[in-house]
């Protein structure tokens, strides 16, 4: 029955409402990694849904620079000089491939970046109480997470 009522609705809002439709597709954006996104027409607004998740910096009219700051969901919406909407997507800012590794030892959770070795990324993390320790990956047990050629490794909690 919904799809009836959404088959209805795209037919009664004609081929517009497909573009718009289309152009509201999410957009993934690795965490503290940047994306170039080119635009089809010279911005005129930007607006970032919740910039504390995603950060868009202008480099030239048809061209920004988003950059993923924490991980979760948002919005960028991007208007042309007349008002129209050019750019209307969902921003999924996740953590990046397998280049980075946490190893939790008891309380403390440790950052690494590794390419091609790994080096600790920031201070270490302390576990907040009840996140975790669910019994193993304590202290001297860190477990190499599957497929890790970066060199690190990776312990968490519950894993026997």
């Amino acid at each position: 029955m919904r799809s009836l009522i959404f088959a209805l609705s795209l037919a009664a809002l004609g081929a517009s409402a497909v573009s718009g439709a289309a152009l509201a597709a999410s957009m993934g954006v690795p965490l503290d990694q940047a994306v170039i996104v080119t635009l089809s027409a010279p911005a005129h607004d930007v607006v970032v849904g919740n910039p504390a998740i995603a950060d868009v910096t202008v480099s030239d009219q048809r061209h920004l620079v988003v950059t993923g700051k924490s991980g979760g969901v948002t919005n960028l919406v991007v208007n042309d000089a007349a008002g129209r909407t050019i750019f209307n997507r969902q921003i999924v800012v996740g953590s990046s491939s397998g280049d980075r590794v946490e190893m939790i030892q008891g309380p403390q959770i440790t950052s690494y970046a590794c390419a091609p070795t790994c080096q600790q990324v920031g201070a270490s993390q302390g576990l907040s109480a009840g996140a975790g320790g669910g019994g193993g990956g304590g202290a001297g047990s860190p477990v190499a997470p599957a497929g890790n050629t970066g060199g690190g490794v990776q312990a968490s909690p519950g894993t026997p």
